[in-house]
């Protein structure tokens, strides 16, 4: 198996072309929309399925369309706000990215990697996927399903390895040549690791670049790793953090003890979550001993 892309390859062409007639309408891909507007998008993204951020990045951008409406908002509101989506500890990080953006940055989403980088909460991801989808710069763009495709077209493999730095190096020996179509493939990959080459169930026969993929080519052998571990959610501590803070945003008034032990019944596990929620700065404990979103 090759271990990069070869020099000229047209597998990032192809790609960029089924993306043209291929890609989902989604609203923070419009032309138009602001950089902010992409970071939002990519902190709500984070292991959340498209259907469920699309309406609260609408409701979110317009309630806060710049970060220091964000900044300046009630960290109660945010959490609030944030709703089902999960994972609320991003809320938080989203916040404070903007309280520096608005502070440091003239209300404006930096521009370049580095500098994005530098704000609270924003990796590497999220910094390239702000510079390429809010920037039009060209920089390489890798989630999971993009590993994946990489993992399958060029090195043969069922399943990516670990995230490694070689990942940037071979999604940048797939990008087309030219400028703007170099930008639109790092969107492009990602789609096509999101409806074609999905984990369990890739669609081969759809796929554009299914005549020159490695994994296709070599048979399609199974993988050979230690199984994919399947994230459970029931009875998980997500979902009792996630319970504790339901009963917090349907309240006006902080609430006693007592309301909370009635959304989970095992005490240990109860009192351990919102330990973490309180240290997570998600719930706050008045001097009265009952609990609210933060102020």
């Amino acid at each position: 198996m090759s271990a990069a892309a070869p020099e000229g390859s047209p597998a990032g062409d192809l790609v960029v072309d089924w993306y043209a007639s291929a890609a989902r309408d989604l609203p923070w891909r419009q032309p138009g929309v602001d950089a902010w507007a992409v970071l939002v998008s990519e902190v709500m993204l984070q292991q959340t399925p498209v259907a469920r951020v699309e309406p609260l990045w609408r409701q979110w951008l317009e309630r806060w369309p710049t970060p220091a409406d964000l900044a300046a908002a009630p960290t109660g509101e945010v959490i609030r706000a944030w709703g089902k989506l999960g994972y609320p500890r991003r809320a938080l990080r989203l916040q404070a990215a903007a309280g520096a953006i608005a502070a440091d940055h003239g209300n404006v989403v930096p521009s370049d990697v580095e500098t994005l980088e530098s704000l609270p909460g924003i990796g590497t991801y999220t910094a390239r996927a702000v510079a390429c989808f809010g920037y039009g710069q060209r920089q390489p763009v890798v989630d999971t399903n993009v590993r994946r495709v990489v993992a399958r077209l060029v090195h043969g493999r069922a399943e990516p390895l670990p995230a490694r730095a070689a990942d940037l190096a071979d999604i940048t020996a797939l990008a087309p040549a030219d400028h703007d179509r170099a930008v639109r493939f790092s969107v492009a990959v990602m789609e096509l690791g999101a409806l074609v080459c999905v984990a369990r169930t890739p669609r081969c026969g759809s796929c554009p670049v299914r005549t020159v993929c490695a994994w296709r080519l070599a048979g399609s052998p199974a993988h050979d790793g230690p199984p994919r571990k399947v994230q459970r959610f029931a009875g998980t501590d997500r979902q009792v953090r996630g319970r504790l803070l339901d009963v917090l945003r349907a309240a006006t008034d902080p609430v006693p003890q007592v309301e909370l032990d009635a959304a989970w019944a095992d005490p240990v596990q109860r009192t351990r979550c919102l330990d973490s929620l309180l240290a997570d700065g998600l719930v706050v404990q008045t001097d009265d001993d009952r609990f609210a979103l933060p102020g």
